[in-house]
């Protein structure tokens, strides 16, 4: 199981990447492979501002669709449109080009809120 260990990440199995102000958000490599093989990524929040742990998208598998919740609040200013036409990135490389949306913060202090990876390892159990 692949953890990053400069990542930060959320009791629902999403990553984030902190870059000054900017966070890149996407699933967790455990959660991919607990959804199985994802066939498509619906993100219609671009431009808008949401807060922490609203629902921003949704990630379709083959045999279920997951809610993605936003890690931290800010305003959505990016969508990965390669995942339009390639869903599976998400599970061959969910932390590289399989990454969902990069989020302007609002609040930089929610970061402290979101789990170290020894942290996600214990929830996980890995």
């Amino acid at each position: 199981m692949n953890i990053p260990s400069e990542l930060k990440y959320t009791k629902d199995h999403e990553w984030v990447k902190i870059d000054g102000d900017i966070a890149t958000v996407g699933i967790t490599d455990f959660a991919q492979s607990e959804l199985g093989d994802i066939v498509y990524v619906e993100v219609e929040t671009l431009d808008e501002t949401l807060d922490k742990e609203e629902v921003f998208g949704t990630v379709e598998a083959v045999k279920t669709v997951s809610d993605l919740f936003l890690p931290l609040g800010g305003e959505i200013i990016e969508f990965n449109e390669a995942l339009e036409d390639e869903p599976e990135k998400v599970n061959s490389d969910p932390y590289g080009e399989g990454w969902m949306v990069k989020i302007k913060l609002s609040e930089p202090s929610e970061v402290e809120d979101l789990m170290s990876a020894d942290d996600y390892k214990a929830l996980i159990g890995a």
